[in-house]
């Protein structure tokens, strides 16, 4: 008999249309690769060298003022600026490069250098949230943006180079390749079906009940059924929204809930401050009604055994497809066990 939980399979990634491989017996396998230094320190509630900490000089020259919540500016070293200008290069059809003009925004999420979000209230969440729906309107009303993208890398091995909690907002003038991907998928599935991926995944999900790690009254944090990274979480609504700005106040709330849980759960995992890059992916700014995207995030970790192991991209998973060892369901059952209250607060 064919066993998800023992044998090699492939599973389909709905919003990719991509597969992954699931290699379930590969857990027995023994670690002698890198491993990395786990600490469970916390950082003080200032750092005079901090760019991003109240008051302090940032590495652009400017000064931050001494804010008291959340604090958003234009990145000083911007990845997408708004007054790029030249012609398409296209050199036979096969050497090919656009101007691509956009804006990069720093968003702070709190004046406290020592937090993150699993340690933060849930009205502090609250209000970041309140603040990412603010800038993705103001940003993408501009007439040159298409798309906004709000995303956290949080450790130094996911490339975060400052620990101040802070978040990065890239608009660009197209709508990148991952939330491009996922749109057709779900554009497809409502011409077809006439209904919503996400809704009808949203319900299957909750009613096997399997990867679910926890929930509320308006959202879930479930481990995809095709999930690649060894504890990967998508966060999706019970009703259909298409962006963050058409979240009622009880939704955003909620919403605040459920990030707060689930951060709370992955530090909890293996009792130090875990990395991750997560993203929100949402309607589309260009002016389309979109009525197939359902509002979403991603929580992608690279922890896979302990705090010292961790799983990255490599060899076959970059030339051929991913490839994970950790089943979604072990995951989410490993995810779904622990307290939701945080380690630090243990006695």
């Amino acid at each position: 008999m064919f066993d998800l939980n023992e044998h090699s399979h492939r599973r389909f990634n709905l919003l990719t249309g991509e597969w992954v491989i699931v290699s379930p017996h590969r857990t027995k396998r023994p670690w002698q690769g890198q491993t990395e230094t786990s600490s469970r320190a916390f950082l003080p509630s200032y750092d005079p060298d901090c760019y991003l900490c109240p008051g302090n000089d940032r590495a652009g020259g400017n000064v931050n003022p001494l804010y008291e919540g959340v604090f958003v500016f234009d990145n000083d070293f911007a990845a997408l600026q708004p007054d790029v200008c030249g012609n398409e290069l296209n050199d036979s059809g096969l050497l090919i490069a656009r101007p691509e003009r956009g804006v990069a925004r720093v968003l702070c999420f709190s004046p406290d250098h020592g937090l993150t979000l699993p340690r933060m209230e849930r009205s502090e969440i609250r209000a970041v949230i309140d603040r990412w729906a603010d800038e993705y309107v103001d940003l993408g009303n501009r007439d040159f943006i298409d798309h906004v993208q709000i995303f956290e890398n949080r450790g130094e091995m996911m490339g975060a180079s400052n620990p101040h909690p802070h978040c990065q907002i890239w608009a660009s003038e197209s709508v990148p390749n991952e939330p491009a991907k996922e749109l057709a998928r779900q554009e497809e599935y409502l011409e077809k079906t006439g209904g919503c991926l996400l809704c009808e995944y949203f319900r299957l999900e909750i009613e096997v009940g399997e990867r679910v790690v926890c929930e509320n009254e308006f959202f879930a944090a479930i481990v995809p059924f095709w999930a690649v990274y060894p504890f990967e979480v998508m966060i999706l609504g019970r009703d259909h929204r298409g962006s963050i700005d058409e979240l009622g106040g009880d939704e955003r709330d909620a919403l605040a809930d459920i990030l707060k849980r689930l951060t709370t759960r992955y530090d909890n995992l293996f009792e130090t401050p875990f990395p991750y890059s997560m993203g929100l992916h949402q309607r589309p700014t260009d002016g389309r009604e979109h009525a197939a995207v359902h509002f979403h995030a991603h929580f992608y970790p690279p922890l896979l055994r302990s705090a010292t192991v961790r799983k990255f991209l490599v060899g076959f998973e970059i030339l051929g497809s991913p490839q994970r060892d950790i089943t979604p369901e072990s995951a989410a059952e490993r995810l779904r066990g622990l307290s939701e209250s945080h380690y630090s607060t243990f006695a």
